[in-house]
């Protein structure tokens, strides 16, 4: 069973990442607390790309990351590529968002999650991008996921990402439809 890293300290990502990651059968870890890896990247493919090529290089295993946020139109973008640094907590994060998008009647928005895995010796030798579009709530609503879902309905759904189910959330995410082009590349991989 293959090594692989992934390149984060978040468990959430960890946990979603294994429901993806099954054939072939990987061992994922955790990168180490103590290796923190600068996002100095303008996009999230660039975070991905630069989070996993240090990661594999730094530990000499594969290792698989992504970068992902929430885009808010009306916002311009944000919180963009500042999404987990936008407040100390999940409940901080979309405190500041629903007070800084206030009454404003645009409300669309999507999640975003980019993929980047490299060799051992850090070469990126596939990367990806999902995108699911949305709308923000004016209040929370669900008690599932982490981070931004109870705020993020998706109108095909008709639901948050906090109200879906683990089944559904893994096929119509952000990060769900990432793997959906990425694991096909995978299985062609020697490794």
């Amino acid at each position: 069973m293959p090594k692989l890293i992934v390149a984060t300290g978040n468990p959430g990502k960890l946990h979603e990442m294994q429901a993806y990651l099954t054939d072939p059968a990987w061992e994922l870890t955790l990168k180490p607390e103590a290796l923190d890896i600068e996002e100095t990247g303008t996009t999230f493919i660039e975070n991905a790309e630069l989070k996993a090529s240090q990661v594999a290089k730094a530990l000499g295993h594969w290792s698989i990351a992504d970068d992902s946020g929430l885009e808010v139109t009306a916002l311009n973008g944000a919180p963009g590529l500042f999404s987990a640094r936008y407040g100390a907590t999940d409940h901080d994060r979309i405190a500041r968002l629903l007070r800084e998008l206030g009454d404003n009647p645009n409300r669309s928005a999507q999640f975003v999650c980019a993929i980047a895995l490299a060799r051992p010796d850090g070469t990126i030798v596939l990367q990806t991008q999902g995108i699911c579009p949305g709308e923000i709530l004016t209040a929370p609503s669900g008690s599932g996921g982490f981070g931004y879902d109870p705020i993020f309905y998706v109108p095909e759904q008709g639901m948050t990402y906090a109200e879906m189910s683990p089944d559904i959330k893994h096929k119509i995410s952000h990060r769900g439809r990432a793997f959906a082009k990425l694991l096909p590349q995978l299985k062609t991989l020697e490794f």
